[in-house]
């Protein structure tokens, strides 16, 4: 593998770093330390994350989120006895909590999934169209990105404050409220010049004056407050907004210097795309919808939002109901024994993006093709993942074909990261449905970014790309300790 210019040395302050990784499946709080002047990762706390449907629709849990949290970083602050030099907190994208004139959050923040902007995706495009978002945003269009949620919004909060959810955690403890660059491209209302575009919050009757200041990837945002302050190795603990979409810390811990590689983030999503030093809005990424959101490092992650494991995970709750609980690598083994269909799903069919009949939802597709359906029982799941994993190994490769067309890159290697990265069926499905030699870039590739851009504010360096030159220097560490 190629490194950057330079590999850096141990930081010169040896206290631990934490690294808070938001996941809608599981939540995880790690640590970095020097042991005997090497770096060692410990995955100290990860519990339980879902949505869960309310009277007014699905929402997160933001109060079991941070009881969660503050659960690990006690645990940190027990493992670390030497210290704690800083927190930093990455998650996914777009959802975000509205505050009020206090600075609290006013409800359980929604979640992507929910339908209500099936409705709102349409009448915001009624009053900005479509072309002219896509345009100013350089952003795919994804009617779960934060502009449609608040085009849903009702107009008694349309006046709040907000906080996306990496950045609202930093708040609780203690750090000035701000949009990290990377999620603030995320939420479709940043134009392609790096400010809130004031035509975009026009048309949802909403100021840019209630959103917070963009920041980047970096940043520190103030000294940890509150009652974890009082514990002797929070003391002097600095907080620091990552790159705060997960994919872009994700990305950053890719110690590849060449520029002939793509990447896929596996897992619930399937993030599909290359890294770039500046945005590309040509023609062809508009009609292909390929989006252009901030990364490490100054760069641009161009990708393409694709379905992921999100659809198996669906089959699996299904079957689950009927009492049996399924071994997801048992499940990946005897789907890999299972013969190819000649045909595959539309994995991007907007209907196989919601909640709940997942099984009923592949056939309805497969039924309006006039393409035989599958046995949607239990008994039938192997064939079940077989088909998803065809499908979407062949999708993979439609959507890179398309990635180099566009940008006139040319691959020769695809690093997988996520917990996806672990099922090597799909890999070797990918790999021969692209003809790209495939890596596994690991599961913990986003906290491995994340403490790499701590390191590369708290260490400061001449490098052109400081934080991938502190993943190099981490690349022993993508494989937990505990």
């Amino acid at each position: 593998m190629s490194t950057p210019e330079a590999v850096l040395n141990t930081p010169s302050d040896k206290r631990a770093l934490v690294a808070i990784d938001l996941g809608a499946e599981s939540c995880r709080v790690s640590l970095l330390r020097w042991q005997s002047g090497e770096p060692q990762f410990h995955l100290v706390h990860r519990f339980a994350n879902h949505a869960g449907e309310r009277e007014h629709g699905l929402h997160w849990d933001i109060g079991c989120i941070l009881d969660g949290l503050h659960t690990g970083l006690r645990q940190c602050a027990e493992i670390a006895t030497e210290g704690i030099r800083s927190i930093a907190v990455d998650g996914w994208a777009v959802d975000y909590v509205r505050l009020n004139a206090e600075g609290k959050p006013i409800g359980d923040p929604f979640c992507y999934r929910d339908e209500r902007t099936v409705a709102s995706e349409p009448a915001l495009h009624e009053r900005l169209s479509a072309e002219r978002m896509r345009e100013i945003t350089g952003i795919q269009l994804l009617r779960l990105n934060t502009a449609y949620q608040m085009a849903a919004d009702a107009p008694s909060s349309k006046n709040l404050r907000w906080l996306n959810l990496p950045e609202y955690v930093l708040y609780t403890l203690g750090g000035r409220a701000v949009s990290e660059r990377t999620n603030a491209t995320h939420t479709q209302m940043v134009a392609l010049d790096g400010q809130w575009s004031e035509e975009i919050f026009a048309a949802l009757n909403q100021s840019p004056a209630d959103a917070p200041p963009i920041v980047e990837p970096g940043t520190d945002v103030g000294q940890l407050q509150g009652e974890l302050a009082s514990l002797p190795a929070f003391a002097n603990t600095r907080l620091i907004a990552p790159a705060c979409h997960d994919t872009a810390s994700a990305i950053a811990a890719i110690p590849d210097a060449k520029d002939d590689w793509a990447y896929i983030s596996s897992g619930t999503w399937s993030l599909v795309g290359t890294l770039l030093n500046k945005p590309v809005n040509s023609a062809a990424a508009r009609e292909e919808n390929f989006t252009n959101l901030g990364g490490a490092d100054g760069t641009i992650c161009f990708h393409k939002n694709v379905n992921g494991m999100w659809m198996l995970r669906q089959c699996m709750e299904t079957w689950a109901e009927a009492g049996t609980t399924l071994d997801l690598p048992e499940l990946v083994a005897a789907a890999a024994a299972i013969p190819p269909r000649n045909y595959v799903l539309n994995v991007d069919d907007p209907d196989l993006l919601l909640q709940g009949h997942m099984p009923e939802r592949i056939n309805a597709q497969l039924r309006s093709r006039g393409l035989p359906e599958l046995n949607p029982n239990l008994t039938h799941a192997a064939e079940m993942a077989s088909f998803l994993f065809h499908s979407l190994a062949a999708r993979y490769a439609v959507v890179l074909r398309k990635v180099s067309e566009i940008t006139g890159k040319h691959f020769r290697r695809l690093y997988i990261m996520g917990g996806g990265s672990q099922n090597e069926f799909l890999n070797r499905l990918t790999a021969e449905a692209t003809g790209l030699e495939v890596c596994r870039a690991g599961t913990e590739c986003s906290t491995i970014g994340n403490f790499a851009i701590q390191l590369a504010t708290l260490e400061p360096t001449s490098t052109s790309r400081p934080a991938a030159a502190w993943a190099a220097s981490l690349e022993s560490v993508h494989r937990p300790t505990a």
